[in-house]
């Protein structure tokens, strides 16, 4: 970790600490993680918890062991997006997640300790990062293969007090079609870089819908922008997702792990385990 890592910190220049002695929490928690890998974008409304969602679903697809820590604690959806209303556990290793009904995908959530999940979490930055934090050392996560972080949206305390708080191994960045998420997401990809965070790849979500009678392909939004995001910053490309109502139906009735369609799905999870992500220790 660099100098870099602490800029942007509102503890820089107060603290102690050098880069390599941060808080950081150790890169194993209670069970063992290989790869914890954040999903975020520079503005919401993108479809970032969806991406999060269909990545851990993907993954459980091909036989790993993969859980979903929803940092998003002000907009926390992945509960509903994968059906888990199970409460989580006390055991003496720590706090057990709930799965996911069809794959076994662990999910924490604030979501899941909230009695009325309409209220609203009204915390500054510096608490949404301890509960983080919490959710990664206290949960007893087990062995996984992926632990997927769904990060609060844009670049503000929120993310970044998250981003300080775990360790992560790496991020994939969501954004859409539209020249205004590019412009913005340009700032999350300058965040990570600014943290030392491996950008591993980028998915352009809700990048066009196909008719449904004739097959014609409609760029809802405008035209990708992704070839060139990508060799701007010399990243991957990850996936061109469109607009699926089937997804967001899925998503609605907390079932989105029966979404089952491999053209869409397979590319993105392919091209995701090529990235050469760094294992956790």
């Amino acid at each position: 970790m660099s100098e870099n890592a602490c800029a942007g910190c509102p503890e820089k220049g107060t603290c102690n600490s050098t880069p390599e002695t941060c808080g950081l929490p150790a890169k194993s928690s209670k069970g063992r993680i290989r790869r914890i890998v954040a999903v975020g974008s520079g503005k919401g409304g993108v479809g970032k918890s969806s991406v999060s969602a269909l990545l851990a679903i993907g993954l459980a697809r091909k036989g790993l062991k993969v859980g979903v820590l929803d940092a998003d604690i002000t907009g926390p959806s992945i509960p509903k997006l994968l059906g888990v209303r199970s409460l989580p556990e006390g055991s003496p290793l720590g706090i057990v997640p709930p799965q996911s009904p069809i794959l076994g995908i662990s999910v924490m959530s604030i979501n899941l300790l909230l009695d009325d999940v309409t209220k609203p979490v009204v915390w500054r930055g510096p608490i949404i990062g301890n509960t983080v934090k919490q959710f990664y050392e206290e949960v007893f996560w087990g062995e996984l293969d992926t632990l997927v972080v769904d990060l609060p949206p844009g670049t503000s305390d929120a993310p970044l007090t998250v981003m300080q708080s775990l360790p992560l191994d790496g991020m994939v960045i969501v954004t859409s079609p539209q020249e205004l998420a590019n412009m913005v997401v340009e700032k999350a990809m300058n965040m990570a870089r600014m943290m030392d965070i491996p950008i591993l790849g980028l998915v352009e979500n809700m990048a066009y819908a196909t008719c449904p009678h004739c097959g014609e392909r409609w760029d809802l939004f405008g035209p990708s922008h992704l070839d060139a995001m990508a060799k701007k910053w010399n990243v991957e490309k990850l996936a061109s997702l469109p607009m699926d109502a089937f997804i967001s139906r899925l998503g609605d009735k907390g079932r989105l792990e029966e979404y089952d369609n491999p053209e869409l799905l397979d590319p993105l999870i392919e091209a995701f385990c090529a990235v050469e992500t760094p294992v956790s220790e």
